[in-house]
């Protein structure tokens, strides 16, 4: 298929020769290509050598053009978006005041570079006012970004239209990549950088300075890891951290700062200070009550936001048994107290190649910026200092013959080439020549200078200025000198910014992150007796106090019995369902007998269509015969009962019509078992398997019908049933019935339950 710039005629000569064929693939190939790589380049991915993207920078210098000094005055943000936008940055004035409110806000940024007044937003996420009702200038740390700017430090370039000029990158006396970090998403690539501590960085500099064949881990030491500006406490492993430094890509797992609070008389509460980096505290605080409601932290029963200025959630337990680091390890699992920051240092080299960098490469882009910001700034006061020489010489020679220059300028039409082409005395007794730039010094001078014009102070500054200019030299010449002073840079760097200020502590701390326990029941809550009821139509009420299972309980209309056993609130209570399926729920978590109750199947995801056949409390240690109504079973722990989910856990495997008939616990050492044929077999227990799921092995053979009961006993006592008139009976001589497991067995004895169940 083939592309033509307009369109194809029917007479294909008849084309103008200016369209062009190509591919389909080619053309939208080449195109889509362009726009990937003025994606990468001009958007996404920050440059390594200053730490910003060209929106930020754009804004840094519009600010700097409007005289926007930390020291100075406020303007309206829009007036700054408004210049951002007309003179470099031909996008969106939302999109480019987003991006300098975010330089404002000290909450994203570890060292804010735009000094906001007004509302700029805010931790809980709320939105910056617009930009017409905001004022903005630089903060200090833009000042370091932008030195040099005036002195030759970078390279500049047309912008858009190519009225003006901006720089390609900034001169940047500290680094900022990792100093506030950065984020992006680019086309098949991004970007994902934390903030770090500046003192700390600039000591890894220092070290790289005076060793440059430091490996990372040596680096690791000095940098131990991010320091973001909404605190908190990194848990990440050592040595996770190392292989992330060292190879670009890895995570930080990063929890909430807490403090436990005493209330007195042995209650507490637990009081969050700091929360992980880029978190809405108003998103946290709805995930925390949602996880109240859905109780998936049974122990926690309420949570409050208190904070003013600094943050201070409040999290109430329901239970003052639980510890507070076990409820706050419940909570790090299930909601943003804690998460995992990325770490993916994709960046640009030299502002062209996009490449994942280790944490010494990333610093060394710097350093080697930083060295040649030194040279060109060097070059370019070696440059004014030869000019402001070759004038100096020029007034000099017109202090020695200061008569004859006046002569010259009031009796020459043209003294501008008669002052270059005298020959004037020098002091050594030479004759010398004015350059034009002399001559035109000279002619620019006000007549109220010549009462300055001595000669011991020009010769006094051609002095300083030669003494300036052979340390220039020399500095130009050897590079250990270059990193020396680079070094002296970064020291002032660390008085203005370190730690030593109120800024520059390290804000985020380190700990272990410990192995986490399981929390027991027990300790979340009270343990209270309850009597659990479920209706035949699936409502379920846990009654306080152990009440007679006989008891008359009111239902709703058309409903009746249909379960009823004594737990406690810490008890797990199983409904197994005629599909096989073991479902759980918590005593603690089962509604109030004062009502009727609430739906079962509302609290587990239980079919419409299953029948619960059996409500039980399993016990650490126990174990339970389960049995298919075709007959089949097996022995099955207590402990493989309980389901983690609401959609309980497959134990028994059943295919229809073949539904779940019985769950007996484990009581002796024989086993027997009645059909629906009233046949009765008995065989020891050990014949049975031990699973944790599965169909089972056969326990008793039919022709007809299935298995209709079964129980454990011991062979000693006997087995026991009542009759029909209700009294107990126990036989002791089983041996007409006693066979191997998964025989048919005989005729049940006289007397034997016309229902064929043994109670």
């Amino acid at each position: 298929m083939a592309l033509h710039g307009w369109f194809m005629s029917e007479n294909d000569d008849k084309i103008p020769s200016a369209l062009s064929s190509e591919p389909l693939s080619r053309a939208i190939g080449e195109r889509y290509l362009t726009y990937a790589l003025s994606t990468i380049m001009n958007r996404a991915l920050p440059d390594a050598r200053d730490g910003l993207k060209p929106v930020h920078r754009r804004i840094l210098f519009a600010m700097r053009e409007l005289k926007l000094s930390p020291t100075g005055g406020f303007r309206k943000s829009a007036k700054i978006s408004g210049d951002v936008m007309g003179n470099y940055h031909p996008h969106g004035d939302s999109a480019i005041y987003d991006a300098m409110a975010r330089l404002a806000q000290d909450f994203a940024m570890r060292y804010p570079l735009v000094d906001g007044q007004g509302n700029f937003g805010n931790i809980d996420g709320d939105n910056p006012a617009a930009s017409r009702y905001t004022e903005a200038r630089m903060a200090s740390p833009s000042e370091s970004l932008l030195e040099g700017l005036s002195e030759n430090a970078v390279d500049f370039r047309p912008n858009y239209d190519g009225t003006l000029e901006e720089p390609v990158v900034l001169p940047a006396s500290f680094p900022n990549l990792l100093a506030n970090g950065s984020s992006g998403i680019a086309v098949g690539m991004a970007t994902n950088i934390p903030p770090h501590n500046l003192d700390e960085l600039v000591a890894a500099c220092l070290a790289m300075i005076k060793t440059p064949a430091i490996d990372d881990d040596a680096l690791v030491e000095l940098i131990p890891g991010p320091d973001f500006p909404t605190g908190g406490v990194i848990v990440e492993p050592r040595e996770q951290i190392e292989a992330a430094y060292r190879t670009g890509r890895g995570a930080f797992r990063l929890r909430a700062r807490w403090e436990t609070e005493d209330l007195g008389r042995g209650q507490w509460q637990i009081i969050v200070t700091e929360i992980p980096y880029q978190v809405q505290k108003s998103k946290l605080i709805e995930r925390l009550a949602e996880v109240i409601q859905t109780k998936k932290v049974p122990a926690l029963a309420d949570v409050r936001d208190e904070s003013t200025d600094e943050v201070r959630i409040v999290l109430e337990p329901k239970t003052k048994n639980i510890p507070p680091e076990m409820l706050m390890g419940m909570l790090f699992k299930t909601s943003d107290l804690e998460l995992r920051f990325s770490l993916n240092m994709n960046v640009l080299i030299d502002g062209r190649v996009p490449k994942v960098c280790s944490l010494k490469e990333v610093l060394r882009a710097f350093l080697d910026h930083r060295q040649t910001v030194l040279c060109r700034r060097s070059q370019h006061r070696l440059d004014k200092i030869a000019h402001r020489l070759e004038v100096l010489n020029g007034y000099i020679i017109a202090y020695l013959n200061l008569d004859r220059v006046i002569e010259i300028i009031r009796t020459e039409d043209e003294a501008k080439p008669a002052l270059m082409a005298e020959n004037w005395a020098k002091t050594d007794g030479a004759a010398a020549h004015l350059t034009e730039v002399q001559a035109e010094a000279i002619l620019n001078m006000r007549l109220r200078s010549l009462r300055r014009l001595e000669e011991i102070e020009l010769r006094e500054e051609r002095e300083k200025l030669q003494a300036e200019r052979a340390s220039l030299d020399e500095l130009l010449a050897s590079e250990p000198l270059q990193w020396k002073f680079i070094g002296n840079q970064l020291k002032d760097i660390r008085k203005q910014f370190g730690k030593t200020t109120k800024a520059g502590a390290r804000r985020t701390g380190f700990a272990e992150a410990g192995t986490a326990e399981e929390v027991p029941i027990e300790a979340m809550f009270d343990r209270e007796p309850i009597t659990v009821v479920l209706s035949k139509m699936g409502w379920i009420r846990a009654m306080k106090g152990h009440n007679p299972l006989e008891a008359d309980v009111k239902f709703k209309d058309g409903d009746g019995p249909g379960f009823a056993l004594h737990a406690e609130t810490t008890d797990r209570i199983v409904l197994l369902g005629a599909n096989g399926r073991a479902y759980t729920v918590l005593g603690a978590n089962l509604p109030g007998g004062r009502g009727m109750g609430e739906p079962v199947r509302l609290m587990a995801d239980i079919p419409n269509e299953v029948e619960i056949t059996h409500v039980l409390v399993p016990k650490e240690g126990e174990k339970f015969i389960l049995a298919s109504s075709a007959g089949d079973g097996f022995i099955c722990a207590a402990e493989e009962l309980i389901a983690q989910t609401k959609s309980g856990k497959q134990v028994l495997n059943v295919r229809a019509p073949t539904v779940a008939r019985v769950c007996r616990k484990v009581d002796g050492d024989t086993v027997a078992v009645v059909g629906e044929n009233r046949k009765m077999l008995v065989f020891p227990l050990d014949e049975l398997p031990e699973m944790s799921k599965g169909k089972g092995v056969r326990l008793q053979k039919y022709k007809d019908g299935g298995l209709s009961d079964l129980r454990s006993f011991h062979s000693a006592e006997g087995l026991s049933w009542k009759d029909p008139a209700g009294r107990t009976r126990t036989e002791t001589d089983l041996g007409d019935w006693q066979a191997k497991r998964a025989s048919a067995g005989r005729m049940a004895p006289r007397g034997f339950p016309r229902d064929n169940m043994f109670n």
